[in-house]
């Protein structure tokens, strides 16, 4: 019969049919087996291979990076997993515009932090994955940039794991990199940095314990994540510790989205920079001789403006 049918030629009309009668049926499966599921108990699901098997009945995580804010920086699996996925929960920097991709049934659950304001804890946020993955379902777990990058990945990957849960990795476009290249940062060059470094400026229990005078050394790169609150004591260590006050420093918010803003300098001045500027949203800082090539969204805009006109 599968022969038989492979020989047919079928117009544009009715594929197009057939494909949307598919897809809303998937979809209205998807959402009665989601409102019947309730409370059930857990089916045991067995640990096959490194990550665990996924199969109809057990569900699955995937840890999905979302990239660091521009819908058009998911990748292709992320967005497919996004229109897949029966439970998506999500970080305080996914946009509307990247969960307007999620089914429209899906349930979504925000589980977002910010310095001094958790909406849920981590354990919670552990035990919600795995619940729903445990009920059948298929849970994006949905994080801005890289889930691997300062993203707790690691941590939820090893609580699902632990617990025989079946978990999927999506790496994303991670912040740095992300943000970097849409103010025109190359975050290596051989004339420059020889290497980058990713830092985080907030530890799990306050002020990172950090290698300082490894950090100050030149021609590397140096990329600080969640350091605008602590932008001044990490200004002080690293010239403290060697590195030229007039090093340059770029100060990149709310990076690839229409709000992005730039802000340039020294290392000498980063803490006043960040003061001056109001500073408030996400943003990442970048050190290095690298900076000297940033170029603010107004500038790049006039740069292709001029182009398209020549």
């Amino acid at each position: 019969m599968v022969r038989a049918l492979g020989t047919l030629k079928p117009d544009g009309g009715f594929v197009a049919l057939l494909e949307m009668v598919v897809a809303r049926t998937s979809s209205v499966i998807g959402a009665l087996r989601l409102a019947w599921s309730g409370p059930k108990a857990a089916p045991k699901v067995g640990k096959a291979g490194a990550l665990g098997r996924h199969t109809p009945e057990t569900g699955i995580v995937h840890l999905v990076g979302a990239g660091p804010g521009d819908p058009e920086l998911l990748t292709v699996r992320a967005l497919r997993l996004l229109q897949q996925a029966d439970v998506v929960v999500y970080d305080r920097l996914i946009g509307p515009e990247i969960l307007a991709h999620a089914r429209t049934d899906a349930a979504r659950f925000y589980v977002g932090k910010e310095r001094g304001n958790h909406s849920r804890t981590q354990a919670e946020i552990n035990a919600l994955l795995a619940h729903h993955a445990r009920a059948g379902r298929c849970v994006v777990r949905l994080k801005g940039g890289d889930p691997f990058v300062f993203g707790r990945g690691g941590e939820e990957l090893d609580y699902l794991r632990a617990r025989g849960v079946a978990v999927e990795v999506v790496p994303g476009i991670t912040a740095a990199t992300g943000c970097a290249a849409a103010v025109g940062i190359p975050l290596t060059h051989r004339d420059y940095a020889l290497g980058v470094t990713f830092v985080t400026g907030h530890a799990k229990d306050g002020a990172p314990d950090l290698d300082w005078a490894a950090l100050a050394k030149s021609r590397q790169t140096l990329v600080i994540y969640m350091g605008v609150a602590s932008a001044g004591m990490i200004a002080g260590e690293l010239t403290a510790h060697g590195m030229a006050p007039t090093t340059p420093v770029a100060v990149i918010e709310n990076g690839t989205r229409p709000q992005q803003r730039l802000v340039t300098g020294s290392i000498a001045r980063l803490g006043d920079l960040v003061t001056d500027e109001g500073i408030a949203g996400p943003a990442v800082i970048v050190i290095g001789d690298v900076v000297k090539g940033a170029q603010s969204a107004f500038d790049r805009a006039e740069q292709l403006d001029a182009a398209e006109a020549a």
